[in-house]
């Protein structure tokens, strides 16, 4: 496959751009870091440009300078991002709280815009995955920026999803579960008061037993790279906890329903039609 990933220099990015040079992929990273490293390790399968995905501009240009090099792409993974302002909401400062947000979720959405047409020139199904994580599903108090920013990019992939029915390629968002990166550490030397006591705890527990599978992760990566996950599109699927790779899992039944994407609940839906 020829995968174009963002974010790839580092973290989880890092992880999923080299467990694909290792199964053969061709792979372009894209990061503000350099990679020589893995262009030097990996000959012949990475490239990589230097860029901040939160500027159209320079992606642009690098879905340019990819399209010099490649006629077509099978996917795109978008791993990019940051954790960025964190603090009490009403506390923290607007710039660096907007920094944050166009970092994580314009970033993914100029990735997407800027890659689309190579994706589409494709002849076999295309994939799209894009990361949310913490605080996409439930509030995550202190880290305002970052749960908005990774909640929109799950409704970005649905809206997409629901626009692209008749095109071919999915688009998918994973969770990827409490993994150990810069992220973490960040939480940490921020302090508890900053981050507040239940996030540091949780931090520093994490961090001291290792956090949760990286392995989990790059097999959803994997699988949804695969035809296996063909017509699968619009979902948040979690690495950790949803039964993708098992047997009962009946991608066709899924994708006509609403499981796995953000909805209201109902009072009826709790047994409480009569507040």
């Amino acid at each position: 496959m020829k995968v174009v990933i963002t974010g790839s220099s580092s973290g989880i990015g890092r992880s999923v751009t080299e467990s694909l040079l290792c199964r053969g992929d061709d792979v372009w990273g894209v990061a503000r870091s350099d990679q020589s490293d893995l262009k030097s390790n990996y000959k012949g399968l990475f490239n990589y440009s230097l860029a901040d995905v939160s500027s159209w501009e320079e992606i642009k240009k690098v879905a340019t300078a990819i399209s010099e090099s490649w006629t077509s792409i099978d996917a795109l993974i978008t791993c990019a991002g940051i954790q960025g302002e964190v603090g009490r909401t009403v506390n923290t400062d607007p710039e660096k709280w907007a920094k944050t947000v166009t970092a994580n979720l314009s970033g993914t959405y100029f990735s997407i815009r800027a890659f689309h047409p190579l994706l589409c020139l494709n002849q076999k199904r295309g994939k799209i995955i894009c990361f949310s994580g913490g605080g996409a599903t439930k509030a995550r108090p202190n880290f305002s920026a970052y749960g908005a920013s990774k909640t929109a990019i799950v409704r970005l992939v649905e809206t997409i999803a629901e626009e692209e029915k008749s095109s071919n390629f999915d688009i998918n968002s994973v969770a990827p579960g409490s993994i150990n990166t810069r992220l973490t550490d960040e939480v940490l030397h921020l302090g508890p008061s900053i981050v507040g006591e239940t996030e540091y705890n949780a931090a520093l527990k994490q961090k001291n037993e290792g956090g949760q599978s990286l392995k989990k992760v790059i097999e959803l990566i994997e699988w949804l790279l695969s035809n296996q996950s063909d017509g699968l599109s619009g979902k948040l699927l979690s690495a950790q906890w949803d039964p993708w790779n098992k047997p009962k899992f009946n991608t066709t039944a899924i994708n006509k329903s609403d499981v796995y994407t953000l909805r209201r609940i109902l009072p009826e839906d709790r047994n409480l039609a009569n507040i």
